[in-house]
C-alpha cells in the first residue's frame, strides 16, 4: 500500500495540481537527472546514465551490481557454465511479479532477449551489447539457457544494467512499444507513476518488492541540464541531490549548513574526438599536433579544482584494461607547431569543437583548449548544442566538425564494453573510421575469458589509438553530489545508478 500522504501527492499530480518539489510528501527524494531526459523509459533505447540511474530503480536484470562493484544475484539466483563456456544456464527467482501484477518466470527473460536482439532492439542503442546471445531456452518456468555465439567476457556485469533490464511480455504485447516507452513496467523497487516530459519522472514506492520494500515513500527526477540551476534548486531545498555541480560552486555548496559535497572516483571520463575524415584533423600528424598542443594537467587543477584526474587513453584507472605504463602525449606547443607547419598547416587555420551546450564545466574546459589552439595558430570556434541532439544526430551521422566532446559513463568499468562502442567500424559512436587492424584487436579480446590475455590486448588497443591520435584523451571525472543533509543512509555509488533501499529523509 502506498502511504496516504505519498497517495495525495501522486494524485495532486495526476488531476495536473502543481505541486512544488519543496512540499515534499513523507520520504519523497528529489534527484536531478543531469544528462537530460532520455526521452524513452524502454531499456532497449537508450544508453545515458540518466536512463541507467532511473531504470535501476523500476526494474532488475538477472544480476546486480553493488555500489562497491560487486556483482550479485538478481532476478537470477545462481548462473553456471556449461559446454565449455558456449551456454549459461540461470536459475531464476520465484514469486516475483511486475508492478502490473504480472508474473515473472523464463518466459519473460526469453522475451526481453528475443525482443532486444530482434527488429525492435535494432532500432535502440543496446543490441550491439549483447550480440554475443544467439538465443535464450525455456528449461523450465525457472530456468533458462543462454546459448552464446562466442565468448563475451562482460556479458554477467552487462546484464546487470541498460538493455538486459527484464520487461514484462503481457504488458509490452497489449500496449505496444510506443506506450511502453513512456509508462515502463519492472519488477523493481520503485513503480511508474508519471512522466513530464523534459519536465520530472515520479515514482512511489513497490511495497511487494522482492528483496525488500525501500524506506523512501516516492522519487521524483528532474530532468536539469544546467548545473548551476541544480546548485540554486539544492539551496532553495527543492532538489535532494545534485548530480553536476560547477567546480566554481563547489566551495559554495559545501559551506551551506544545509548541505555536503562528495567527490569519489568515477566511471565518467572525456576526451575531445577527432573527424579524421574531413578537415585538417584528416592528418594523424596535425591531430598530434593538436594534442601536444593543450595542457592538460592545468585544465585538471585550475578549472575543475582536482576533482578529476588526467588520462592517456579514454578509460579511468577504475577500468578493467587500464595501463598504468601508457603516458599522456605531453604538453609542447612548440613542437606542435613545427608538426602544424610540416603538414602545411597554415596560421589562422579553424577547427570546430561541438560540445554539450548545457555543460557549463565542459564549456570553460573548451574555452581554455580553443586558448591554447589559439598559441599554436589554430582559431577554434566552440559550437554548443542540446545534449540530445548532439548524441541523436550529430555525432551518429557523422555531422560533427573537427572536433566534439566525447563523454562516457563506461559502467562496465571494463575498457572493451567502450573501446568497441567507440571505434569499431560501423559503431553509432564512430561515424567515420574504419580500420581493420583495430578491428581484429576489438574482436579478439572478446573470444576469450582468459583476463590475463583480454588485458593485454586491451592495453594494445589504448595505444594503438593513442598512436593513431583518433582523441585528445583528457581527464577521468570524479563523480560529484551535492546532497542535502536531511537524507539519511546514503550509498554513494561510483557510476551514478542508485539503488534507494535503505535511505530515508530526517
Amino acid at each position: 500500500m502506498i502511504p496516504f500522504k505519498y497517495a495525495v501527492f501522486a494524485g495532486l499530480l495526476s488531476l495536473g495540481v502543481a505541486v512544488a518539489p519543496a512540499s515534499h510528501a513523507a520520504g519523497t527524494l528529489s534527484i536531478a537527472a543531469s544528462a537530460g531526459d532520455p526521452g524513452s523509459w524502454d531499456p532497449i533505447d537508450t544508453f545515458l546514465v540518466t536512463w541507467g540511474g532511473v531504470g535501476s530503480q523500476i526494474y532488475d536484470g538477472l544480476t546486480m551490481r553493488t555500489a562497491d562493484m560487486k556483482l550479485v544475484p538478481g532476478l537470477a539466483t545462481s548462473w553456471e557454465m556449461l559446454d565449455k563456456d558456449s551456454r549459461i544456464r540461470f536459475k531464476l527467482r520465484q514469486n516475483v511479479k511486475f508492478h502490473n501484477g504480472e508474473p515473472f518466470n523464463a518466459e519473460a527473460v526469453k522475451f526481453t532477449f528475443d525482443r532486444l536482439l530482434g527488429p525492435e532492439g535494432a532500432k535502440g542503442a543496446q543490441q550491439s551489447n549483447y550480440n554475443a546471445i544467439k538465443e535464450v531456452k525455456v528449461i523450465d518456468p525457472f530456468t533458462v539457457d543462454f546459448l552464446l555465439s562466442r565468448a563475451d567476457p562482460v556479458l554477467l556485469t552487462k546484464l546487470a544494467g541498460y538493455g538486459g533490464m527484464i520487461v514484462p511480455p503481457k504488458y509490452l504485447t497489449e500496449k505496444g512499444d510506443e506506450f511502453f516507452n513512456a509508462n515502463p513496467v519492472g519488477t523493481g523497487p520503485f513503480k511508474f507513476v508519471e512522466y513530464k516530459p523534459k519536465v520530472s519522472l515520479t515514482l512511489a514506492r513497490n511495497a511487494d518488492y522482492w528483496d525488500g520494500a525501500p524506506k523512501l515513500d516516492g522519487l521524483v527526477y528532474r530532468f536539469i541540464t544546467e548545473p548551476a540551476t541544480q546548485v540554486a534548486e539544492l539551496q532553495a531545498g527543492r532538489l535532494d541531490i545534485a548530480t553536476t555541480i560547477p567546480t566554481s560552486m563547489l566551495d559554495v555548496v559545501a559551506k551551506d549548513a544545509k548541505l555536503k559535497v562528495a567527490s569519489i572516483n568515477g566511471p565518467v571520463t572525456l576526451a575531445l574526438r577527432f573527424n579524421t575524415k574531413e578537415g585538417i584533423t584528416k592528418d594523424v600528424n596535425v591531430r598530434k599536433a593538436l594534442v601536444m598542443a593543450v595542457d592538460r594537467s592545468t585544465i585538471v587543477s585550475q578549472i575543475l579544482g582536482g576533482n578529476a584526474e588526467q588520462v592517456a587513453s579514454f578509460q579511468g584507472k577504475l577500468s578493467f584494461g587500464f595501463d598504468p605504463a601508457l603516458k599522456s602525449v605531453p604538453f609542447d606547443p612548440a613542437g606542435a607547431k613545427k608538426l602544424l607547419q610540416a603538414a602545411g598547416v597554415p596560421a589562422g587555420a579553424a577547427v570546430q569543437i561541438d560540445f554539450r551546450g548545457p555543460d557549463s564545466n565542459f564549456r570553460e574546459v573548451a574555452q581554455a583548449i580553443a586558448g591554447y589552439l589559439q598559441a599554436v595558430g589554430i582559431k577554434a570556434n566552440l559550437k554548443g548544442y542540446e545534449t540530445s541532439v548532439l548524441l541523436n544526430d550529430i555525432i551518429p551521422n557523422g555531422k560533427t566538425g573537427e572536433m566534439w566532446q566525447n563523454q562516457w559513463g563506461g559502467w562496465t568499468f571494463d575498457y572493451d564494453n567502450t573501446a568497441y562502442a567507440m571505434y569499431h567500424s560501423g559503431q553509432r559512436w564512430n561515424p567515420y573510421d574504419k580500420d581493420a587492424a583495430l578491428d581484429k584487436l576489438l574482436e579478439s579480446q572478446r573470444d576469450t575469458y582468459d583476463q590475463q590475455a583480454r588485458q593485454k590486448t586491451l592495453r594494445e588497443i589504448a595505444q594503438y589509438v593513442s598512436d593513431q591520435a583518433l582523441e585528445m584523451p583528457l581527464y577521468s571525472l570524479n563523480t560529484i553530489y551535492g546532497i542535502n543533509k536531511r537524507v539519511q543512509n546514503l550509498t554513494l555509488p561510483a557510476d551514478g545508478r542508485f539503488r534507494f533501499i535503505n535511505e530515508s529523509i530526517q
